[in-house]
C-alpha cells in the first residue's frame, strides 16, 4: 500500500520515496515553446525536454507522448502510426500530428520504449517531473483508440518515470481524471480550464496539484475568481513564446 509524506514525496512499492511532487498554488511558467529566464514569483516552471531545468525550481518535462512531432514522423516505424482501414495516417490536423498507435499491448510496449527514452533524457538533465501530452488523442483518432488505451499507455510511462523517480502529470482529459491512480498520475497540467470551466475536477481529482495555462484574458479571470487561491494560474500565448516575440504574451492577473 502506497502513501503520501507530509514533505508531498511518495512511499510505497509502485512509486519510490524520492518521487518529489510540484508545491500547490505556487507561481508557475509555461515555457514550451522556449527556456528563458523565469519571471519573479516563478517556483514552477515546465520546459520541452530538448531544454534544461531552470535552476532551483520545480521543473517539468514537456514530452509529445501519444503523438509525433511533425518534423520526427519519418523517424517513427510507420506501423507505429494510426491508420485508418485505407491506410492513411490519422492526423490532429491543429498540429499536423500523425497520432500513434496504442491499441495493442504490443504496440503500446514499443511506443512506450522511445518515449521513455525521452523521459531517461528528462530525468538525467535533472527535471522534477514530466508532462505527457496528448493523452487525449484517443478522442481524435475517428474512433480508433479508446480511453483503455490511452490509460494502459500512460501507466507504462509512469511506472517508468516513477523508476527514475521523476513525478508525472496528466495533460488535460478531464473524463479521465478519475482513472487518476489507476494510470499512475501524480499532478495535472491543464490548459484552459479556466475557460470551459474544469478546474474543479482536477482540483478535486489531484488534491489541489494543478498548474493551469490559459490562453485569453477571459479564461484567465475565470480560472482566478474560481481557482486562484489553490492552483497555478498562468496566462501565455498560444504559442507559448518567448519574450521578444510579438506574440509573447504572459500575465497572472
Amino acid at each position: 500500500m502506497s502513501g503520501c509524506r507530509a514533505d508531498g514525496t511518495h512511499s510505497g512499492a509502485s512509486e519510490p520515496p524520492a518521487v518529489r511532487l510540484p508545491p500547490r498554488h505556487a507561481g508557475f511558467d509555461y515555457q514550451i515553446g522556449g527556456a528563458y529566464p523565469p519571471p519573479a514569483g516563478v517556483r514552477i516552471v515546465s520546459r520541452d525536454r530538448s531544454d534544461s531545468p531552470a535552476p532551483g525550481l520545480y521543473n517539468i518535462c514537456y514530452v509529445n507522448a501519444f503523438q509525433a512531432q511533425p518534423q520526427e514522423r519519418s523517424a517513427w516505424p510507420a506501423d507505429l502510426l494510426l491508420r485508418d482501414a485505407h491506410g492513411d495516417v490519422v492526423i490532429d490536423r491543429d498540429w499536423n500530428e500523425p497520432l500513434l498507435d496504442i491499441r495493442t499491448p504490443a504496440k503500446r510496449e514499443r511506443v512506450a520504449r522511445r518515449v521513455n527514452g525521452w523521459i531517461d533524457g528528462c530525468a538525467r538533465k535533472g527535471f522534477d517531473a514530466v508532462e505527457p501530452d496528448n493523452y487525449d488523442s484517443y478522442t481524435r483518432s475517428r474512433h480508433l483508440l479508446t480511453a483503455a488505451d490511452a490509460t494502459a499507455f500512460m501507466r507504462l510511462l509512469s511506472r517508468h518515470a516513477h523508476a527514475r523517480r521523476l513525478a508525472i502529470g496528466q495533460k488535460n482529459t478531464a473524463e479521465l481524471a478519475g482513472l487518476r491512480e489507476r494510470a499512475g498520475l501524480d499532478f495535472a497540467v491543464t490548459e484552459e480550464c479556466g475557460q470551459y470551466d474544469e478546474c474543479g475536477v482536477y482540483a478535486d481529482a489531484f488534491d489541489n496539484r494543478v498548474v493551469d495555462i490559459e490562453y485569453t484574458g477571459t479564461g484567465l479571470r475565470r480560472a482566478r475568481a474560481r481557482w486562484g487561491g489553490r492552483i497555478s494560474i498562468v496566462r501565455r500565448d498560444v504559442n507559448v513564446s518567448t519574450p521578444g516575440s510579438a506574440q509573447y504574451v504572459r500575465a497572472v492577473r
